[in-house]
C-alpha cells in the first residue's frame, strides 16, 4: 500500500472524479478510478476494492431510478449475460500477470476514447440493440471481472441507441448491478477479495457519493459535451500512465 502523499491524493481525487461522472452521466465511476487505483495500486487490487462502491452505488441508482429502464425483457438478458461474464473476468484478473491486465486497461480505455471521439452521431435501433444484448452484456461482464472497466462496451452500447438521462441510467445501473452480485464472491472465492480491501472499498464508496453532487451540479452548470470531453481527455491522461506502467516505463 502506498504511503506518500501523492499517490493517496491521486487515488482520492481519482475515486472522486469517478463519482462526479457518476453523478453527471449515470456511469462512469470505474473508467476513472480504477485505472487511477492501478496506477496507484496494481490492477487486482484496484479491480476488488472498486467491486464494492460498484455494487452499492448501483444497488441505489437502480432502485431510484427502476421505472425508467428498457424493457424488462432487454433487461433481464443484458444483465443475466453481465453476470454470467464478469465470473469468467475473475478468473482472468486472478491469473493473469499484473503488467498484462494494466496494458489490457490502457488499451480498453483508449479504445473506449477513440470510439467516443470518431462515432459522435453513430445511432443503433432498439431492434438490433435487442439482438446485440446477450452477446454484448457477456462481453462487458468479462472485461468487468478483468480490468474492472465494462464501460467501452456496455456504456458505449447503450449510448448508441441515444437512451434519453433517466432510461439510461435505469437500465445501466441494474447491468452493473447483476455483475458486482456475482463479481463480488467470485473475488471472495478466489482470495482476492478481504476484509481488508472489503473495507477499504467502503471508504472508495464515501468518496464516490462525495462526488457524485458535485458531477450533478457541473451537468446543471456546462453542457454534457463539454464535461464529458473533460473527462474523455483525464481518461486518457489516465490510460497513457497505464501503459508506461505496463512497459516499464513508470
Amino acid at each position: 500500500m502506498p504511503t506518500d502523499p501523492v499517490s493517496i491524493g491521486l487515488a482520492i481525487l481519482g475515486i472522486v472524479a469517478g463519482g462526479m461522472l457518476k453523478g453527471a452521466t449515470g456511469a462512469g465511476a470505474p473508467v476513472i478510478a480504477v485505472p487511477v487505483l492501478a496506477a496507484v495500486l496494481d490492477v487486482p487490487t484496484a479491480v476488488t476494492i472498486f467491486a464494492v462502491p460498484n455494487l452499492l452505488s448501483n444497488i441505489w441508482q437502480a432502485w431510484a431510478y427502476r421505472g425508467d429502464a428498457l424493457p424488462r425483457a432487454f433487461t433481464a438478458v443484458f444483465a443475466a449475460a453481465g453476470l454470467v461474464g464478469v465470473v469468467a473476468g475473475t478468473f482472468m484478473l486472478a491469473s493473469l500477470p499484473a503488467t498484462l491486465l494494466e496494458g489490457a486497461a490502457a488499451i480498453v480505455v483508449l479504445v473506449y476514447v477513440a470510439f467516443r471521439l470518431s462515432r459522435p452521431g453513430w445511432r443503433l435501433d432498439r431492434k438490433t440493440a435487442g439482438r446485440m444484448a446477450a452477446g454484448v452484456g457477456l462481453a462487458g461482464g468479462v472485461l468487468q471481472g478483468a480490468v474492472g472497466v465494462s464501460a467501452p462496451i456496455s456504456v458505449t452500447f447503450l449510448n448508441a441507441m441515444r437512451l434519453d438521462r433517466a432510461t439510461f441510467i435505469g437500465t445501466v445501473a441494474i447491468f452493473f448491478t447483476a455483475m458486482s452480485v456475482s463479481q463480488i464472491p467470485a473475488q471472495w472465492a478466489l482470495g482476492l477479495m478481504t476484509g481488508q480491501r472489503a473495507l477499504m472499498g467502503l471508504g472508495a464508496l464515501a468518496l464516490v457519493f462525495a462526488g457524485m453532487p458535485l458531477g450533478n451540479l457541473l451537468a446543471r452548470r456546462f453542457s454534457a459535451d463539454v464535461f464529458d470531453k473533460v473527462m474523455l481527455g483525464v481518461l486518457t491522461i489516465v490510460a497513457l500512465r497505464l501503459g508506461a506502467a505496463a512497459l516499464g516505463l513508470a
